[in-house]
């Protein structure tokens, strides 16, 4: 079994409102030097599988047809086996 940790961001040039608007939040409240704040999203699946390979494929497939919206996202992943 595996566990696979999926981190999605937006892709550089593409503008990202909620994390302006955190910004915004951020510096109303005083917080300083925060110069910028992109938000994105986490996913966290365990695969059934005795293959890492198998496992590699899987993971891309699903971010590349479901997950990521490949337009504007981007995507890093970690797999680690687990018993």
């Amino acid at each position: 079994m595996f566990k696979v940790h999926i981190n999605v961001s937006l892709k550089q040039g593409v503008a990202d409102p909620q994390g302006i608007t955190v910004k915004h939040a951020l510096d109303s409240l005083g917080y300083q030097g925060v110069h910028r704040v992109a938000m994105g999203k986490y996913i966290q699946l365990e695969l059934d599988s005795n293959n890492k390979e198998n496992v590699v494929k899987t993971v891309e497939d699903m971010c590349a047809k479901i997950l990521v919206n490949p337009v504007i996202e981007q995507f890093t992943y970690h797999i680690e086996e687990i018993a």
